[in-house]
């Protein structure tokens, strides 16, 4: 459906059948109405593995870093990062499933094999 810019109640009503907003307004989309985001498509090389971690380290939470690099192994392939970080698929599905808390061993072998590593950065306040 095409928005377009309304000038009156009637030509919005016509936009919008059922909305009962002043004119002028853009239809609001409800968040349970969109399609669940997939980054792993996007996750191709290193050069875009290492911003995405680093964007989730910024978040400082252990499932949503989990759940970024079980995507990023979806994306390479798990059965070639369980093989590269000497985990079966089963644990590394286990490990970086959302809301999984894995040990620092597993994330360090994980990135190991998909050839990034964790760094450490001065907070600047």
């Amino acid at each position: 459906m095409e928005l377009r810019p309304v000038k009156t109640r009637r030509d919005h009503q016509a936009a919008h059948s059922g909305c009962r907003k002043a004119a002028g307004c853009a239809r609001r989309i409800q968040i349970k109405s969109l399609p669940e985001f997939d980054a792993t498509p996007y996750l191709d090389s290193k050069a875009a593995i290492a911003p995405y971690l680093t964007d989730i380290l910024d978040a400082n939470d252990p499932a949503l870093l989990a759940s970024a690099l079980g995507d990023i192994a979806r994306a390479r392939g798990m059965s070639e990062i369980a093989k590269a970080s000497g985990l079966t698929r089963e644990a590394l599905y286990k490990a970086l499933r959302p809301n999984a808390k894995p040990r620092y061993d597993t994330i360090a072998k994980v990135c190991g094999a998909l050839g990034v590593r964790l760094v450490a950065q001065a907070i600047h306040t």
